[in-house]
Order: structure tokens, then sequence, then C-alpha cells
């Protein structure tokens, strides 16, 4: 008798650093998807350099927010307007939240920014209105380097799984403690 249980998603994104190009296309097809206001971004590029002079290099990591298992964001929040969904996915539930902004400060990542013409506080989402139709986030799909990856870490078959399972990787302030749904690919 075949096993018909399937387990609830977790949605994760691994990043390939060496990959992105800062083309900035992840940017624009958020801001487009999401009807973000100009002059701010659910995901954006970070520039750092490796090395010492003078063997330095710049490279690029892909950045959004990152959906933790412990979102510290979800802890102030005074209303409970953000909110953890079972597949991992940190929401913002617009009518509860009031704007006081408490989740900007206690976000780690700067993922979140205040949308001033409707009052709220906003973030990525992981494009949920595409996953919840079965399709991947816009910043995937138009990812020119194929930097970014996304799927359901507990699929063993899948992308992600596998790219974890087979490469060196690391996330960002695990001193922390927030337990990150990003996860990025060392060269």
């Amino acid at each position: 008798m075949a096993d018909t249980t399937k387990k609830t998603p977790r949605w994760v994104f691994v990043m390939e650093p060496k990959r992105c190009i800062d083309c900035e296309a992840c940017m624009v097809a958020c801001s487009v998807e999401n009807n973000v206001p100009i002059g701010h971004h659910r995901n954006w590029i970070a520039h750092q350099t490796k090395g010492s002079y003078p063997d330095v290099s710049l490279f690029f990591a892909p950045e959004n927010c990152h959906h933790c298992t412990n979102p510290p964001c979800e802890r102030v929040c005074p209303t409970g307007a953000t909110y953890r969904r079972e597949d991992g996915l940190v929401l913002i539930d617009y009518d509860r939240c009031i704007g006081c902004r408490y989740c900007i400060q206690a976000c780690p990542y700067d993922a979140r920014y205040f949308d001033e013409e409707r009052g709220v506080v906003d973030k990525c989402t992981f494009c949920v209105h595409r996953l919840d139709a079965g399709q991947p986030p816009a910043c995937v799909e138009t990812c020119v380097g194929g930097a970014r990856h996304f799927g359901d870490l507990n699929d063993p078959e899948s992308e992600v799984s596998k790219l974890l399972a087979t490469h060196q990787h690391y996330t960002l302030y695990p001193e922390a403690g927030t337990g990150p749904a990003i996860f990025y690919l060392v060269d």
C-alpha cells in the first residue's frame, strides 16, 4: 500500500552568490509582481568583499526576508499581525498591522520596510499568491544568472534539498537563533 501522507512543505531559498551578476532582475520582478512602492524593495542584492589586499574580490548575495522558524518579528508584534504559516512562510495580516514598526527593529536581516501610503509594514512573502497557485516566486523565474533556487526542504528530491545535501552552505547570523529559510552555497 502506497504512503498517501504528504508532509507539509518547508519553503526555502538556496542562493548561489557566485552566480549572481547584480543585474537586479529579481528586484524588478518582485516590485512589479507585488506592486512595491517606488523607493522600497522586498528583495535586494548585498555587495560583499572577500579576501584581503591584493587578492580581493567582490561578490553579490541575493537577499530577502528569511522566513525564520523562530521569527523575532512575530514575537514583538503587539497585534499578532505577523504570523507564521504551517509551511514556514512568515506573513503579515495587513488588516491587523497598526504600523508600530516593532517588527522592523526586531529583524536582524533588515527585511522589512514601512509602506507610508498604506500605513503598514511590508516585506517579502516568497510570492505566497504564486506559491498557492503552484508557481515559483517571481524573483526565481527572472534570475538571469540562476543564483536563486526555491523549493520544499521537506522533499528530499527537490532541487534545494539536493543542493544542500551536496554543497557546503551557511546561513546569515546563526547566533541570532532565528532558523532562517535562506541558505547560501559556499563557492
